[in-house]
């Protein structure tokens, strides 16, 4: 179990899904497909990853302030990350996320802090305890 003041909050909840830890950091702008939930950066070395129901971890967002929009729609959709861990904050994602959940009623819970190792399985994001939890199933 990972706990405590290692991880910090940028977007409250509760997120469960398998661990995809990024190996660049992806614009969802451009980057991502909110449709199918699936990389499209041709560039991007996990192009055609499936990232729906994912604890996506990576080192910070990349680019554009339109990736909000983008991580608004595929919450709408059904089709986002269950959650993110990030190395540094990024503020284009929280807003995506909280627009999704003022709008939608769906957001996708944030932490910044360590990233995993990769193959760390299962992964349960809890943004709501103090200090929040991040724990491998």
């Amino acid at each position: 179990m990972v706990k405590g003041p290692a991880y910090e909050v940028l977007v409250a909840g509760k997120a469960v899904g398998e661990l995809t830890v990024l190996d660049e950091p992806l614009s969802l702008w451009g980057g991502f497909d909110p449709e199918t939930g699936q990389i499209i950066d041709k560039n991007h070395p996990q192009l055609g990853m499936r990232l729906t129901g994912c604890v996506v971890a990576m080192p910070h967002g990349r680019g554009s302030s339109s990736s909000s929009s983008v991580l608004a729609e595929a919450l709408r959709l059904g089709t986002a990350p269950a959650g993110f861990i990030l190395g540094e904050p990024d503020p284009i994602l929280v807003i995506g996320s909280l627009v999704a959940g003022r709008l939608y009623e769906s957001s996708c819970p944030m932490l910044v802090g360590p990233i995993p190792p990769e193959g760390a399985g299962r992964w349960e994001i809890d943004c709501d305890k103090s200090p929040p939890v991040a724990r491998i199933d």
